[in-house]
């Protein structure tokens, strides 16, 4: 039976969501905003205390974590932009069934003619009656403009003392340069990118010139998988001095560490 709207109101306006491990913070206004789908159901005709939790008390799906983030888009905009090369159109499609989001689940079906590009990643080219478009439908693309390669890196220091046994001594990391073509490092960066030294260059063309406004590697690294990158190749190189004149004082490293996405 549905709850009344006292009731409905004991829902935060802001909620937090654990789906399948991932963490999404969003307004209770998104989560309903498609009627009759089944978060609307969830959250407008049960109660709080109705609805499974993780052990932090927020609300628990047990679905597809990273497929989820593409929902949580299509409510906020009734619209949903994809990766040119997407390749997980059939897995979305599932769960925009779960979902109860027709709309959505007619838009990643297969052609007509039964054709379904998902191996190859090519986007599908369908005339769409709903307002779900992907990215290629607003803004013409070169075919490959998405997939490429960035580079990050990092230069670092350490000092190992006299003492062999003595533990490391680290320096943060001062800043992480990205190297690629300027379209790719936008669309993965945004607004954590720094402005670049050469800012009239088209997005078509390679850049060395960027870094980003932090300094965690794991902060890069999971942005990276976000969209679709994963780590192809690394290396690194080091030397050696010393702190001072004399040989036996701590010996200061220098390294520059590179990583190779591909996308």
């Amino acid at each position: 039976m549905a709850q009344t709207g006292s009731q409905t109101s004991t829902f935060p306006e802001i909620v937090e969501l654990n789906v399948g491990g991932q963490v999404y913070v969003t307004r209770l206004e998104t989560l309903t905003s498609a009627p009759n789908s089944l978060l609307w159901a969830k959250f407008t005709q049960s109660s709080p205390g109705e609805l499974p939790k993780d052990s932090k008390g927020r609300f628990f799906i047990d679905r597809d974590g990273f497929l989820f983030r593409y929902i949580l888009d299509y409510l906020r905009d009734s619209e949903l932009s994809l990766p040119e090369f997407f390749k997980e159109r059939r897995r979305l499609q599932k769960e925009a069934d779960f979902f109860q989001l027709p709309e959505l689940s007619r838009f990643l079906a297969p052609g007509k003619d039964g054709s379904y590009t998902e191996d190859s990643g090519e986007p599908e080219e369908v005339e769409l009656s709903s307002p779900v478009t992907s990215s290629s439908d607003r803004t013409p693309r070169s075919p490959g403009a998405d997939s490429g390669y960035i580079t990050v890196g990092y230069r670092g220091s350490y000092t190992i003392g006299r003492d062999i046994q003595a533990d490391a001594k680290f320096r943060r990391v001062a800043r992480i340069t990205v190297c690629s073509k300027i379209s790719l490092a936008k669309e993965v960066f945004g607004e954590t990118l720094n402005e670049s030294r050469d800012p009239d260059r088209s997005p078509d063309r390679y850049t060395s010139r960027y870094y980003l406004k932090y300094n965690f590697l794991e902060q890069a690294f999971d942005r990276l998988a976000e969209v679709g990158f994963h780590m192809v190749a690394c290396n690194s190189t080091g030397t050696c001095s010393y702190g001072g004149s004399d040989p036996g004082e701590d010996k200061l490293w220098t390294s520059y560490t590179e990583y190779v996405f591909s996308r």
